[in-house]
């Protein structure tokens, strides 16, 4: 009797794959207030460093840290509305709307620049080069989000890479189909290749749907 895959299995939502989102960190938000930087924490759901702010109400809050960003520094001096970037400036965690929390440019050596700004709307330029019609109230963190070049330090482990992706609830090692039993895979069992056609119908079960779903075409371009 065939097993149901992995895709099918995860589909349950139970706690076997859940992610520890306990030790995760609130969800950033921009407050209206002055506040300074009490500490710079990681956190284990994002690549890049967050900074805790304490504001004046002695709420806590956190946001992206920012190259440059020091423990003491005022939020108000890299937080801002777009309304008061100059133009060219490098800005990230940017409001897709007001007080709707930084949406874009969060991941570590991503930014936006800003290109021009008016009453009415500012134009920022994102990373894959297009450009984009803001909210002049939309707020921002002026620099680069830290933690660029993460990825240059190697695991060398197995083991720190396995908790790292444990930590985010991701399933790893990933075994591939092909190397599986036929039982455990629509494409396990093969001596050579694949033990079924990689095109499966679209209207096929979740648990069946696995290679190329409803493609258009098949085979090699002559």
């Amino acid at each position: 009797m065939a097993k149901r895959i992995i895709q099918q299995r995860r589909g349950r939502g139970t706690s076997t794959y859940r992610a520890r989102s306990y030790k995760f960190k609130p969800n950033l938000q921009y407050k209206n207030q002055p506040g300074k930087v009490s500490d710079i924490v990681n956190d284990k759901m994002r690549n890049s460093p967050v900074a805790e702010i304490t504001y004046e109400d002695k709420t806590r809050g956190y946001v992206i840290a920012t190259e440059g960003m020091r423990v003491g520094d005022s939020v108000g001096k890299f937080m801002m509305p777009l309304s008061d970037v100059a133009e060219g400036t490098q800005v990230s965690g940017i409001e897709t709307s007001p007080n709707s929390g930084p949406k874009l440019c969060r991941t570590p050596g991503s930014f936006a620049t800003m290109v021009s700004r008016g009453k009415k709307e500012c134009i920022i330029q994102l990373p894959s080069k297009n450009k984009k019609k803001m909210n002049p109230l939309c707020r921002v963190m002026v620099g680069i989000p830290a933690g660029e070049g993460r990825n240059e330090k190697p695991f060398v482990k197995a083991g720190k890479k396995f908790k790292a992706m444990r930590a985010r609830g991701k399933l790893y090692p990933i075994t591939s189909g092909v190397s599986m039993n036929a039982v455990d895979h629509p494409f396990g069992g093969g001596y050579s290749g694949l033990g079924k056609h990689k095109t499966v119908s679209r209207h096929a079960p979740p648990g069946k749907k696995v290679g190329s779903i409803s493609p258009k075409r098949t085979g090699k371009k002559r």
